[in-house]
């Protein structure tokens, strides 16, 4: 069965609304652990607008799965995966001014770069992925960065699944995540995915080992309650 990250984020704007601490993030990923979720996602950006550096700290300690801390490889991104030691970072080629990822990295364009930061992360035990659109030349170049995972950048897939485009959309995906199995890179997916279009991308990527859902969720849960979401979730992943 794929395994189901929680992007909490959106708990975490909620709370810094009222800047109190309600909801309390660090409850809500225990919860969404019991309810079955598999492991916490966030993406501490450097306004801190949603998940702030004591978050990560907090979720360190609480975390029971697995952590994945998303983010572009500034310098204090890098400080804190040494200092944090998750169980995944994930590289997003995102500024620090963009509303939500956008785009996978360009792994041909950024070798030097990525393989560099890829090597400095593994170094302290950490996983590490890499956000790519689904192009073959990226997920070879991906392998070659020494990269241990590719998150397929899904929002191109959800937008022309929502446009009765589903099979078209799907093709680039399957061949993707074909080769990157085949290149031994452990297959992961995220943005845009929900309970409409979720079943159907499990059902024809092969390998899909995780899936890392946060802002679709998190509204789910507004009308249907977490628990009853993150189990219907878990449903839509199943073998």
């Amino acid at each position: 069965m794929t395994r189901l990250s929680v992007n909490i984020n959106k708990i975490a704007t909620l709370r810094n609304a009222r800047g109190q601490d309600n909801p309390n993030l660090v409850q809500t990923a225990k919860d969404c652990e019991r309810f079955g979720a598999q492991g916490i996602t966030i993406h501490p950006r450097p306004d801190q607008r949603h998940i702030t550096r004591q978050d990560v700290f907090d979720l360190k300690q609480t975390v029971a799965t697995e952590l994945n801390i998303e983010g572009y490889p500034s310098k204090d991104f890098l400080e804190l995966i040494c200092q944090i030691k998750p169980t995944q970072a994930t590289l997003v080629p995102d500024p620090p001014n963009v509303l939500t990822s956008n785009a996978g990295w360009n792994t041909v364009g950024e070798m030097d770069f990525l393989k560099d930061i890829v090597a400095q992360i593994k170094s302290y035990g950490v996983r590490c992925s890499i956000f790519i659109d689904p192009i073959e030349e990226h997920i070879n170049a991906a392998k070659k960065i020494n990269a241990d995972c590719i998150e397929l950048y899904t929002e191109h897939y959800a937008t022309q699944y929502a446009q009765n485009n589903a099979q078209k959309a799907i093709i680039a995906y399957q061949k993707s995540a074909d080769l990157a199995h085949n290149l031994g890179l452990i297959v992961n997916a995220g943005h845009d995915l929900n309970l409409q279009n979720l079943a159907f991308f499990k059902q024809n990527i092969p390998h899909l080992d995780e899936v890392s859902i946060g802002h679709a969720l998190i509204c789910d849960a507004l009308y249907l309650g977490l628990e009853n979401t993150i189990q219907l979730y878990l449903r839509a992943l199943k073998d």
